[in-house]
């Protein structure tokens, strides 16, 4: 069913029941005047249903307005941020079928209450342009709740990886070499593998890699990519064709979203390079390893990144795939933050949270976030080290202000020209966690007391504090005076 033709079905029905409500028309009412039933007058209404012209004339009659009205898509003032919304491309972008929904019971929904959705849909629409909302930042907002929806793991992609690695005969117990992935690609897809590209055009720099389709497609690389990162680009183009994933971008970095099916499928494919490179049977005994530790030691994660030939980040979101699948610890996020050097700006620029947990968030107020997080110190340190070549470990027990949270914050800060980046993943410390990391309490981990933002924190002895208290001084003065007012009120 064309979404077009919902849209013409429910506007016609949304005008039929506005304009007998606003008459005062029963459905019996109007179903006696029109020689039309009840069932199927509830049915246009409801946008199931559209008559045929003949009827449609009947309708136009009873309800006392002209048949070229009655089949138009202008809705009345009231109505038209609903008609706006409908008439836009904004429904079919929708991921509903991800979260369980379908266009049926939306349309019930718009039909139901029409007059009460459109306040509601205006002023979503006004809260977008006050914060400057991109459709965007709706497409990643909504793939982190799909991915959250379903812990952050996908038993049908994970078969895929397997099946790959049967059907072109690549041992499990060995991670997928870039030229093995390359020969793969280039004999089974077609495609060859280039960086040419990169050096005609400067302005690519920033990319790290971008797929030139055709009759013989072309990968190109950026020739500064380390080793694995160029292997997790392989894997990742041979996820979008051996998933045969055809909506996609083409570029590594995304220089512009045109649908939600993209963001998905560059997702899936993703997620696939990473399933396929580290291997989750191996890498949950490896974890497993790690974990029974009776002391910190962070030269293990070290030698797992070698051992897999990954970097921080991949091994990283790795793990908020299969904590919550084998080790039941699904209350955890994860963090990227990068920094230009020289300036006082830290910038979050990929994050996801499971089982609810916001906190810490990206900010989009240009707040200054907490420099005591692992992830800041790390930056900090690794541009203290002008010669820095090798990945920075750090391990941290982040206790909120004024919160019960308390988390164990594993950062990996990995030195890069100009613009440095750390990953971090942090994991709610409960029962479960206490039973699961023996070296939880090892006094080697440092613990400290966090916030969000400066601007939102209590601490009156922060030395790493970047900005005052604004905000939450403002929040202190409106209690204060509300209770001030409110006592006056009672004292009368």
């Amino acid at each position: 069913m064309k979404l077009q033709e919902d849209v013409i079905r429910l506007i016609f029905g949304l005008k039929v029941k506005q304009l007998r409500t606003d008459k005062g028309i029963s459905l019996t009412d109007l179903a006696t005047a029109t020689g039309i039933s009840v069932s199927y007058l509830n049915e246009i209404e409801k946008g199931k249903k559209h008559p045929k012209p003949s009827k449609t004339a009947i309708i136009a009659d009873a309800l006392g307005v002209s048949y070229d009205y009655l089949v138009s898509l202008k809705l009345n003032k009231r109505l038209q941020p609903v008609g706006e919304l409908l008439q836009s491309n904004i429904l079919s972008e929708l991921p509903l079928e991800h979260f369980g929904l379908d266009m049926s019971r939306v349309l019930d929904l718009f039909a139901t209450a029409p007059a009460k959705l459109s306040a509601f849909v205006n002023t979503l629409l006004e809260i977008s342009r006050a914060f400057d909302l991109r459709v965007e930042q709706f497409y990643f907002s909504a793939l982190r709740s799909y991915q959250e929806l379903h812990d952050n793991y996908f038993d049908d992609i994970e078969l895929e990886a397997e099946r790959f690695l049967e059907q072109y005969q690549l041992e499990e117990e060995t991670t997928p070499t870039f030229e093995e992935l390359a020969t793969i690609l280039q004999n089974q897809f077609n495609i060859t593998i280039a960086t040419n590209t990169f050096d005609a055009h400067p302005e690519l720099a920033t990319l790290r890699s971008v797929l030139i389709p055709g009759a013989t497609p072309q990968l190109q690389l950026n020739p500064t990519l380390t080793p694995h990162q160029k292997a997790f680009a392989l894997a990742r183009e041979i996820g979008f064709q051996y998933l045969q994933l055809r909506e996609r971008p083409y570029t590594s970095t995304w220089v512009k979203v045109g649908s939600f099916e993209e963001v998905l499928n560059n997702f899936k494919a993703s997620y696939f390079a990473g399933a396929l490179l580290l291997n989750q049977d191996r890498l949950v005994e490896d974890i497993q390893q790690f974990f029974a530790q009776d002391k910190w030691r962070p030269e293990l994660l070290l030698q797992l990144m070698e051992k897999y030939n990954t970097s921080p980040e991949t091994l990283l979101h790795r793990l908020t795939s299969l904590l919550p699948k084998f080790f039941g610890i699904k209350q955890l996020f994860f963090l990227r933050f990068q920094h230009q050097q020289a300036t006082d700006s830290y910038y979050l620029t990929k994050e996801l949270h499971l089982s609810g947990l916001h906190n810490p968030h990206a900010s989009f107020l240009n707040e200054h976030y907490c420099r005591r997080w692992i992830s800041i110190t790390l930056l900090e340190q690794a541009e203290q080290d002008e010669h820095l070549a090798n990945i920075l470990v750090g391990l941290q027990r982040s206790s909120y202000i004024n919160s019960d949270n308390e988390y164990l914050v594993l950062a990996l800060a990995q030195p890069a020209e100009n613009r440095h980046g750390t990953v971090s993943i942090g994991l709610l410390i409960n029962e479960n966690l206490k039973n699961k990391v023996r070296f939880l309490n090892d006094p080697a981990i440092l613990n400290r007391l966090v916030n969000e933002t400066c601007e939102r924190c209590p601490a009156p002895d922060c030395l790493e504090r970047a900005a005052p208290p604004l905000i939450l001084e403002k929040q202190l003065w409106q209690e204060k005076l509300t209770e001030t007012i409110n006592g006056l009120i009672k004292g009368r």
